[in-house]
Parts: structure tokens; C-alpha cells; sequence
């Protein structure tokens, strides 16, 4: 049995990966089509973005097989002024709004995170400080020492939000944004380039990511320990779901990052099986949310849901769903929903979409 081939056996054997097939030839640029001529049910697609549009959304895109099956950039009511001057940050030619993306940069950075491991520029088994530097938390130097790359990437670092130590690494999903922030400096402190440089090589040039970049937050929650934001569009995030669906590989055919470390972003945590490297996995037995106090939930985080559903998912219901299954795509950007969003809109989405 090759290398390849046991990998493979092992990773279908625990159910633990959620990664598609990698294309084998370029892909074709992206169409709108006809849904109704592409099998969905166009009523029930009318229903979804009719509910989509009362939730506050700016954007919605929904892509299958790399052709556009609805596209909708909804203007900001006049009573948003906090969320503009928050998350807001221009509008693009055609409608689309420039927005901060919130935590959807997590799984952003985790795919930078697997180029850099291609490279040979990382070790995620290595402890941080050999990348960020001895002192990054308030946890003694020996519990510090402790904490590596992959406990960041799994949110199990065992650090408390101000990034004092809690518990052993890697015995706790505990969801942590400033402890996640550090990966950023990993990363800087890896390649010896700027956040700004390796992510235009790296990734938004190869992807043909042309509107996504990051920018200083404002004040007024730059202090969340995370003061960089990704700014960017539908079109631009759905680009990155498309790396998910092609194994890897840009809309040209050329490599971004190895299916070896694309699929190990989707390997289900010990201490959360519905999260991998700072990507959400649908279908685990249980979850644990976002949140200080978050709970164990059984089944599946979004029970409507396809099970090899993965997302990239933000504050402010910022949403990247990638179905490989179905080779679908569906990005929803905009203001903060109802609370029951995510199985809202994917009963009503798995109304609409093609039998398989």
C-alpha cells in the first residue's frame, strides 16, 4: 500500500477528514447560469434569498460547479452607521461591499499557515515561541514552552483570552481570538516577510483575490487582541472555497497549497471534533461554539446541513459554507442575524439545491 493510499484509509476510517478531490485540470472562469436549468428548485432559491435579504445580508453568493447559481449585493439600511464605520470599507464596481470579515480570517491564516508547511518554513509541532519569540503570553516560561502551532490552530492552547494560563494545552476547545492573533507573528516569524507581502504571494495573486487585504480595525474593537481584519468580498471569499473544492489549486490550475496540508486543515480536533485547524466541520458527534462559556452540543453544529459541509464562519454571521459533496459554494456577508441563521437558511437551502 502506498503512503498516499494508507492516508487515506486512516483518514476514512475515523471520519475525520472533510477535504474534496483535487481537480485535475484548470477550471473554466465563472458563469451565471440558469438554475432552474441547472436542477434547482428556482421557489424555493426565491425563499432563500428572500430570507437571506430580511437578515441583514449585504452579500450572498451561491456557486455550484464553478457557475453562479444567484448573486445578490444588498445595500446597508440607514440604520447601520456602527457597523459601517466598523466593517465597512468601500464598495467594489459592482455593488459589492468592502467588508472587514471578522473571524472568517481565521480559516484564511490557516490555509497561509499550510503554505508555509509546504515551504518547509514551519513545524506546527513546534512550540510558538520558536517562531513568535519567548514571552507572546503571560503563561510562565515553562507553560509557555508547552504551547505549540497546532494548539492555536485548534483552539486549544489552554490560555484565558488576556493570555494567561488556564489549562494543559491541548486538553481544551476553548475559542480564543487573541490567543489565534499570535499565529499571524508564527507566521512572520516563520517566512521573515510581513503578514501583508506573504499573504499577496502566497495567496491573494495566485487566487486572483484582488479585492481582499488587511487593514488596521478601528478603535473601537481593535483591542479584542486581534487588531488586523480581512477586508474583502463574496466573490473574493468564495475564491478561497474554491481552493477547498479543487484540492488546492487557484482557478488557473496552479498550486496554492498540497492537498496533503489542505486536508490536514480538516482533520477533526480531539477536543472539538466539529473544528479542525481554524475551520468549522459539520457532521462531528458534538460541538462546542464560539464564546467564553460555550457548551457541549450534541451532533452536529448545523443539523440541516450537509455532513462534509466545512466553514470558514466570523462575527456578525459572516459565512463561507463549502459542501465538496455537492461542489458547492455559499458566502454570506452583512450584519449580525437571527440567532438560529445557520439551520434557518440550510433548511431552506437543501430545498432549493439539486438532488444529487
Amino acid at each position: 500500500m502506498t503512503k498516499s493510499l494508507a492516508a487515506l484509509v486512516v483518514a476514512l476510517a475515523l471520519g475525520a477528514c472533510a477535504s474534496p478531490p483535487a481537480s485535475t485540470q484548470p477550471a473554466a472562469p465563472l458563469v451565471k447560469v440558469d438554475p432552474a436549468a441547472q436542477g434547482w428548485n428556482t421557489a424555493a432559491l426565491a425563499d432563500v434569498a428572500s430570507y437571506a435579504q430580511s437578515q441583514k445580508t449585504t452579500g450572498f453568493l451561491i456557486i455550484q460547479d464553478r457557475r453562479i447559481i444567484a448573486e445578490h449585493n444588498w445595500p446597508l439600511g440607514a440604520d447601520a452607521e456602527t457597523f459601517r464605520t466598523n466593517f465597512v470599507h468601500g464598495t467594489t464596481a459592482v455593488g459589492a461591499l468592502l467588508e472587514d470579515v471578522a473571524s472568517q480570517q481565521k480559516s484564511f491564516i490557516a490555509i497561509l499557515v499550510g503554505v508555509a508547511v509546504d515551504k518547509g518554513l514551519l513545524d506546527i509541532s513546534k512550540p510558538v515561541s520558536a517562531y513568535a519569540g519567548a514571552g507572546w503570553s503571560k503563561a510562565s516560561p515553562e507553560q509557555e514552552a508547552k504551547i505549540t502551532v497546532r494548539n492555536l490552530l485548534e483552539m486549544n492552547s489552554g490560555l484565558k483570552e488576556n493570555l494567561s494560563y488556564d489549562f494543559e494545552p491541548g486538553t481544551k476547545f476553548f475559542y480564543n481570538t487573541p490567543a489565534y492573533a499570535i499565529t499571524k507573528k508564527v507566521l512572520e516569524g516563520a517566512s521573515k516577510q510581513s503578514l501583508d507581502d506573504l499573504t499577496r504571494l502566497w495567496l491573494t495573486e495566485p487566487a486572483g483575490m484582488s479585492d481582499t487585504s488587511w487593514r488596521k480595525r478601528p478603535g473601537a474593537f481593535a483591542d479584542v487582541g486581534n487588531p488586523t481584519g480581512l477586508v474583502t468580498t463574496p466573490r473574493d471569499i468564495a475564491k478561497m472555497g474554491q481552493i477547498v473544492l479543487d484540492g488546492g489549486k487557484a482557478a488557473d490550475g496552479k498550486r496554492v497549497i498540497s492537498k496533503k496540508q489542505l486536508d490536514a486543515l480538516f482533520q477533526r480536533t480531539a477536543t472539538n471534533p466539529s473544528y479542525g485547524h481554524l475551520w468549522w466541520l459539520n457532521g462531528g458527534s458534538y460541538s462546542f461554539a464560539a464564546g467564553a462559556n460555550a457548551m457541549r452540543s450534541e451532533g452536529a453544529f448545523i443539523p440541516a446541513g450537509p455532513a462534509d459541509m466545512v466553514a470558514a464562519m466570523g462575527a456578525q454571521d459572516r459565512k463561507l459554507f463549502v459542501v465538496p459533496s455537492r461542489k458547492l459554494i455559499v458566502v454570506r456577508t452583512g450584519q449580525a442575524a437571527d440567532r438560529d441563521f445557520n439551520q434557518q437558511l440550510w433548511t431552506r437551502l437543501m430545498k432549493a439545491v439539486p438532488a444529487k
